[in-house]
């Protein structure tokens, strides 16, 4: 299936659900799209007529070609192509097994020994600790800089910075980047720009179209949504796809077609979760504003918020993802508010139909740039990171109502 028809450009909602169904794929070859999506193609070996059809299987690296188990069926390359349909300037995309595997598929097929990493200091932590451990280990050296700062970001780039991995927004902080500036700094030195965009994906931020070279997510927050399946993406244009998928090829990176399909699944209907989500994570946020033991919001959708500017600049979209500070206090008084909490789970990840909350302690983590922000108080210092879900927006109001009698009783 197209995604146009009668040459007409089709708007991102028809695009998710038109994206990756080719009439070969959902179907019989008598039947060609008799059914509605790719069937689950569980294999390891793809057979060959004969000895000369598979000498030519083994010579050429064709995508949607059967080969080995480990280049995909249709399952995967049906992700794939909806994937990279939804990804304007992409040439193709690579899957990898989580969100963590892309971002390192994406970096060791650009990075090599004595190469500095330019690392933006907002970056979610397993990005961190892969800095500071398998990526030293391989003779790369990381360079922090401040999220919100392009000037200091160009004076920090030296002869040997071959790549720069941008997070926008921030996935605790929730800082807005100026991408399409500092990837036009980049690109100008050579530098290869890579970009983290879990948070808006392609529908709230094209990030090749606003001059990033490879754009990574994690697959398991809003595509997957359920919250019952792992994977990770990259995209690139001409020059940087095959590079990948060469790349991901020899480190033996392979998804199954079974989370193929519960990722396609999802695919589906993200956009009307994220509609969903993005109404619900501003309404909170608004509430969360007027609140007396909030000391700010950390929510780029909402106008005042830091990057809100930015954000109006440069995103067409939201998520449900946003962060609060607390007024003061104690770490054992943020406990008792999460605790308190009745709808939303307490665990890691985000991006699914529930709702979840988790502590943020920025300072702990920061390299080059100051936490609390510049304006705030030294004693505000505890944040709790929502993920809000499918669930009535005014319930959760008054779930972390609930929570915050419970940090105020703590104190």
């Amino acid at each position: 299936m197209s995604s146009t028809r009668d040459d007409r450009p089709l708007k991102p909602a028809t695009r998710l659900a038109a994206a990756g169904r080719r009439p070969e794929w959902t179907g019989t070859a008598d039947q060609p799209g008799a059914v509605v999506s790719p069937a689950v193609w569980r294999a390891s070996t793809h057979l060959y007529p004969d000895m000369a059809a598979l000498r030519q299987g083994g010579a050429r690296n064709d995508d949607g070609r059967f080969y080995y188990g480990r280049r995909g069926a249709p399952t995967q390359w049906a992700l794939c192509e909806a994937l990279t349909e939804l990804e304007p300037g992409a040439a193709g995309t690579v899957l990898y097994p989580s969100g963590v595997a892309a971002i390192a598929g994406a970096l060791l097929t650009v990075l090599r020994p004595s190469d500095v990493l330019m690392l933006t200091d907002n970056a979610y932590e397993p990005s961190r600790a892969m800095a500071r451990g398998l990526l030293r280990d391989f003779g790369v050296e990381t360079r922090w800089f401040d999220p919100c700062d392009t000037v200091a970001f160009e004076a920090a780039i030296c002869e040997r910075t071959r790549a720069v991995l941008l997070e926008s927004p921030g996935s605790l902080t929730m800082d807005v980047q100026d991408v399409p500036a500092m990837a036009a700094i980049a690109r100008a030195r050579g530098i290869v720009t890579v970009f983290d965009n879990t948070w808006a994906g392609p529908l709230g931020f094209p990030a090749l179209e606003r001059g990033v070279d490879i754009t990574v997510m994690s697959l398991t927050k809003h595509v997957g949504g359920h919250s019952d399946v792992m994977m990770g993406s990259a995209a690139a244009g001409a020059e940087w796809y095959r590079k990948l998928r060469l790349r991901a090829q020899g480190l033996g990176q392979v998804v199954s077609p079974d989370d193929a399909a519960l990722v396609l699944r999802g695919l589906r209907s993200m956009n009307v979760r994220l509609d969903r989500e993005t109404a619900s994570a501003l309404a909170i946020a608004q509430w969360l504003e007027t609140r007396p033991e909030v000391a700010r919001v950390l929510c780029p959708m909402l106008p005042g918020s830091p990057g809100h500017d930015l954000w109006t600049r440069d995103f067409t979209g939201g998520c449900g993802l946003f962060s609060f500070v607390l007024k003061g206090g104690t770490s054992a008084a943020r406990d008792a508010l999460i605790d308190a909490l009745a709808l939303f789970g307490i665990g890691y990840s985000w991006g699914g139909f529930e709702s979840l909350a988790t502590p943020v302690d920025p300072a702990s983590i920061r390299t080059a740039s100051a936490w609390p922000l510049p304006g705030m108080d030294a004693a505000d210092r505890f944040g709790v990171r929502l993920s809000i879900g499918l669930e009535d927006a005014g319930d959760l109001i008054a779930d972390l109502e609930a929570g915050l009698a419970a940090w105020a009783a703590a104190l």
